[in-house]
């Protein structure tokens, strides 16, 4: 069984004992975190959706940060050039339990 969860206004697919990385939560390592499930499947594939679903429980691994992207704008003919280096914050959560 599989849950569709929305965390930050992304969709991931979560199933038990599974890991997901998304954006930093604010929430202390180790802590358990109530998800909205935004669709559930079975393994019989039913389908539910609706806002009697029931949450999904994760627990917070580790907060982590992405890898460097870098950002370099250039205007040509110009002489313009700016580089901007950037990570973004990212949470580890591993799903413990559905519905």
């Amino acid at each position: 069984m599989f849950a569709i969860v929305d965390i930050g206004g992304k969709q991931y697919r979560a199933e038990v004992g599974r890991e997901l990385v998304v954006d930093r939560l604010d929430a202390e390592e180790g802590a358990t975190v109530e998800l909205e499930a935004v669709l559930v499947t079975g393994d019989d594939g039913t389908k539910l959706s609706g806002e009697s679903l029931g949450g999904v429980t994760a627990t917070v691994v580790e907060h982590l940060r992405g890898p460097k992207l870098i950002v370099f704008k250039f205007k040509p003919k110009r002489g313009f050039k700016r580089k901007n280096g950037f990570r973004s914050a990212l949470t580890r959560l591993s799903i413990e339990k559905i519905g």
